[in-house]
């Protein structure tokens, strides 16, 4: 046995079923070792490394499991970085697994040799080793999986050519040798009495209780439930945590931030009690005034408490056990004006919604588009949005329900992870579908080529269905609207404009389905035959630029200024956006009698 067939061996001991990579001479001895091994785990050919990256975070996301990529040395360790990056910034656990040059050409300035320690001692900052003896493994692999899984994070290890190919031996029973084991333990952190007392203290004494949950609640729906019941509480999601609650609850009111919700920025804007479980979100412009709410916090890392809200008290604990050893301490509420408020400005939300999403527009309004999506959503489906404007469309007009998943680059917030998230997800799960919500922008930057992933597997899910919906507005919107609300410039074509590529025509030319839709009229018939086709579909919708992704807490003036930044670039769009301006207005001025300008 080499080491390449041992480093096989012991990721199926770790019960890793898929390793994203692609090929390259710096591991060409795993590779071999793939072909005697009846490529178990399997080895799953992304189009890029970066692709490869952003699938095993898409695994381990929708999985629960590590996620595991692998990569040559020198380009191919450099390009899963940035997937790497986007699984450090949300919390996800993945092993990097890269070769290296031989260690006789170390320090000579080789072919592809990159000083790999020093390049990755940032993103798998909590474990990043170099094997250079047989003997190092099990432990250096061992470490790296249940290191990922205890940190949530990313952890790396550097493989030189040489070494894959060596005998296997492992180590002994002598001095300055370092034996391993398998697994990692299940356990459930639960904070002293005293600091559970304490909490219930000031979850008691508020009368306006606001909760804000993130993905770290997501094993504790039951529990917040019941928490939100008892207190008489509003709850906002942040955008990792949108699937950790259902939006059917009425007193759920989305999405909080800039992508967010108007109730969810009106609960934190009126609330005096504020209780955060297993969210880390980042904004906190948009949690209560400092001085303004008592505040709680829930986290199973205590490197995360503190953080954002000067919170009273700090609990460090596991969501789902903290809570269950916090309710019984807890006084029930009644359900007075507080949640009527927080139940009767959610439900007028959706209405805004519907209202936004029917505005005309030329030729289709995105909101829409996703808006048309969500009542035909299955209730197993799995969703993931790319970062630009069709985020802000994922966040506020699809509604959460049954066992549905989604997710998208959180933190990072970086292009290009919707296709291969997806991706990713249906290796973890082939009997569920899955749909990606993303831009023309990303799909340019290396959706389209990822589809080439999703033709060579799709034959292999129980499920085919893997739907892509691109929203073609030939513009790179989100930065577009951006700099017309900081910098009132009206639109810089040379960095923003975007050629139309058929999406639909590259699809089917590779064998998957795809339709291009340039009316509203069809554009319900169009998620129907994606979520009907035998197979990955791509629809290419030709969507309106001109429709403003305005934020919740964004002020008439703001608005105002926007608004006139379009007009001054393009006078032709003066009628859309003024119906944009005007269903904002409608959205706004009840508020105007508490909230004055605003």
């Amino acid at each position: 046995m080499k080491v390449s067939d041992h480093i096989l061996q012991r990721l199926r001991e770790w019960e890793v079923d898929h390793v994203f990579a692609c090929a390259g001479d710096g591991i060409n001895s795993l590779l071999a070792a793939w072909g005697r091994a009846d490529d178990t785990p399997r080895f799953v050919q992304a189009r890029h490394e970066e692709m490869a990256a952003f699938e095993a975070v898409g695994y381990a996301k929708f999985s629960g499991k590590v996620g595991v990529c692998a990569a040559t040395s020198g380009p191919g360790a450099i390009h899963l970085l940035n997937g790497l990056y986007d699984a450090k910034l949300d919390h996800v656990p993945v092993v990097a697994i890269v070769g290296q040059t031989d260690r006789t050409a170390m320090g000579g300035s080789y072919q592809q040799e990159v000083d790999l320690l020093s390049l990755y001692k940032d993103v798998a900052s909590d474990f990043c080793e170099m094997v250079t003896v047989p003997e190092q493994l099990p432990n250096v692999l061992d470490r790296a999986i249940r290191t990922a899984y205890a940190r949530r994070s990313v952890t790396a290890i550097v493989i030189p050519a040489d070494v894959q190919e060596l005998d296997y031996t492992p180590p002994t029973h002598d001095f300055k040798m370092v034996p391993s084991s398998l697994g990692t333990g299940a356990y459930a952190p639960v904070p002293t009495a005293a600091e559970i007392t304490r909490a219930a203290e000031v979850l008691n004494a508020g009368e306006k209780v606001a909760v804000l949950i993130g993905q770290g609640a997501r094993g504790a729906r039951t529990e917040v439930e019941e928490l939100a019941d008892t207190l008489g509480a509003g709850v906002a999601k942040a955008l990792l945590g949108k699937d950790a609650l259902p939006d059917d609850l009425p007193y759920v009111t989305g999405s909080i931030g800039l992508l967010g919700t108007r109730p969810s920025y009106e609960l934190m804007r009126d609330c005096d009690t504020l209780l955060v479980i297993g969210s880390s979100f980042p904004y906190s412009q948009f949690l209560p005034d400092l001085d303004q709410a008592r505040a709680v916090q829930i986290d199973i890392d205590p490197r995360m408490l503190g953080l954002r809200y000067p919170f009273e008290v700090n609990l460090v604990g596991d969501a789902k056990e903290t809570l269950r050893a916090l309710l019984p301490h807890l006084k029930r509420k009644k359900h007075g004006a507080w949640r009527k408020k927080v139940e009767k400005d959610t439900a007028r939300w959706w209405e805004v919604m519907e209202r936004r999403a029917a505005v005309e527009a030329d030729p289709i309004n995105p909101e829409y588009v996703v808006h048309a999506l969500d009542a035909l959503l299955p209730n197993d489906v799995i969703l993931a949005a790319d970062s630009g404007s069709a985020a802000n469309w994922y966040a506020r007009h699809l509604r959460m329900r049954g066992t549905m998943r989604g997710s998208l680059s959180g933190t990072l917030a970086t292009m290009g992870p919707g296709v291969p998230y997806v991706i990713g997800a249906k290796f973890a799960h082939p009997g569920r579908p899955a749909i990606a919500i993303v831009g023309d922008g990303a799909m340019q930057m290396n959706g389209m080529a990822e589809l080439i992933t999703a033709a060579k597997y799709w034959q292999d899910w129980q499920d085919p269905r893997l739907v892509v919906a691109v929203l073609n507005n030939q513009d790179l919107n989100q930065v577009t609207w951006e700099m017309r609300a900081m910098s009132g410039a009206p639109q810089f074509l040379p960095s923003q404009a975007l050629p139309d590529v058929p999406y639909a025509d590259f699809a089917r030319s590779i064998g998957l389905g795809g339709t291009r839709v340039e009316k509203p009229a069809d554009v319900e018939s169009a998620w129907h035959q994606a979520l009907g086709a035998d197979r990955p579909f791509v629809i290419d919708f030709r969507t309106d630029p001109a429709v403003p992704p305005i934020p919740p807490h964004a002020t008439l003036d703001q608005i105002e200024a926007a608004a006139s930044a379009v007009v001054k670039g393009d006078s032709d769009r003066t009628g859309m956006v003024r119906q944009g301006f005007e269903a904002k207005v409608q959205e706004i001025l009840p508020h105007r009698r508490t909230r004055g300008r605003e």
